[in-house]
């Protein structure tokens, strides 16, 4: 079974294929140590729970088999026929079309190996798994769109699914399906897929069969699953999970004053994990984790020991892809016996660095999405 949750839970072409086929022994081939069966896993003492979502200290592979992959829905999980199911595209353009399932596959192939996050993803211990790293098939949406002939006045470019809910919107009852949209600029890029499949898989049923968006380095909230309607406007798209969820709210201290601002959730955050440690024969530990963006080119993942400075770890050099994490790790030689902290940071190109949780951009925010505050990890030697 997929794994599932509800709201009330979260209170290049060829390289792909080379690195699918990878991901079943895929440290050693990403210049990375194999673990051993002389390696002992050493447990941490502040354990994830587990749950319907990766499991961090599981983590041994690129690629997140689909069985591990989580899945969060906010309306019902609706049934859909491929055989009968459509995809309408309508509004500002000129050509408005309808295409079957058959005709979608029939149009350029193209896959992206890209890391989905839930944006409420390590909002707290007990929710730290909902992320994968996943190979996605389907077609360009942007062809798509440009077949269409968008009017010059079309800016934004909403997605509807089938899966709906009854909302009350200024008092009164209205059915609404859920709906989030782009900008038409961020439609337009190529990278961006109408996706039939995951892991070379068929979609299924909990990851929005037979259908969904794929928007590589924004956060899972736009991915639309169950898809079936794509409708340009020559207006911002304000729907409930646009507009009054999933947006995050921050304080930013001015002159002596506290300016407050929300904006909606979007493009994925810079950010990292210690995900598993283990202890060799030599006594060595062996810390290896992971860390991603939002497509911006990753600089480095510097490791912190207790109270040591932070010191460089080696990163995954051999299969890297624009959206998807780095796999990184680091030899930590001759621990000292007793209780320990270990603390990860990533830094990118544009030069932000993953923040503390007492950090001026984090410490005033007030809403648990985009949670992306370094995670410290405890261990006993």
């Amino acid at each position: 079974m997929n794994p599932s949750f509800t709201r009330r839970d979260l209170l290049k072409g060829s390289v792909a294929f080379a690195a699918l086929a990878f991901a079943h022994d895929p440290l050693s081939l990403f210049g990375l140590d194999d673990p051993s069966a002389e390696e002992t896993l050493v447990p941490f003492l502040d354990p994830q729970p587990k749950g319907k979502m990766l499991y961090w200290q599981d983590l041994t592979s690129w690629i997140t088999p689909n069985d591990q992959v989580f899945s969060v829905s906010h309306y019902d999980k609706p049934d859909l026929d491929a055989a009968k199911w459509h995809l309408e595209i309508s509004g500002l353009v000129r050509k408005p079309r309808t295409l079957s399932l058959d005709e979608i596959k029939a149009r350029r192939r193209k896959s992206v190996i890209a890391t989905l996050e839930c944006s409420g993803n390590s909002a707290n211990p007990g929710f730290a798994g909902a992320i994968g790293n996943v190979k996605w098939t389907g077609t360009p949406l942007s062809a798509l769109l440009k077949g269409c002939g968008p009017l010059d006045r079309a800016i934004e470019v909403a997605f509807f699914g089938a899966d709906e809910k009854v909302e009350t919107i200024r008092e009164q009852d209205y059915l609404q399906n859920f709906a989030r949209s782009l900008s038409i600029r961020d439609a337009m890029r190529d990278d961006i897929l109408l996706a039939y499949e995951m892991n070379d898989q068929p979609l299924e049923k909990g990851h929005g069969a037979p259908l969904r968006l794929v928007v590589p380095g924004w956060f899972g909230i736009a991915w639309v699953k169950w898809l079936t309607r794509i409708e340009l406007l020559d207006r911002r798209y304000m729907s409930k999970y646009m507009a009054r969820e999933y947006v995050t709210l921050r304080g930013e201290e001015r002159a002596g004053k506290t300016v407050w601002r929300e904006t909606s959730v979007g493009p994925m955050d810079l950010k990292s994990v210690v995900a598993r440690v283990t202890r060799r024969k030599d006594g060595s530990l062996r810390v290896t984790g992971a860390a991603w963006t939002d497509g911006t080119p990753l600089r480095a993942v510097e490791l912190k020991l207790d109270e040591e400075p932070w010191a460089p770890v080696q990163l995954d050099t051999r299969q890297r892809s624009k959206f998807a994490w780095t796999l990184w790790s680091y030899d930590w030689k001759k621990p000292p016996a007793g209780e320990h902290t270990l603390v990860s940071r990533a830094l990118d190109a544009e030069g932000r660095v993953q923040p503390a949780a007492n950090d001026p951009g984090i410490k005033l925010k007030r809403t648990y999405w985009e949670a992306n505050e370094q995670w410290p990890r405890k261990i006993r030697i």
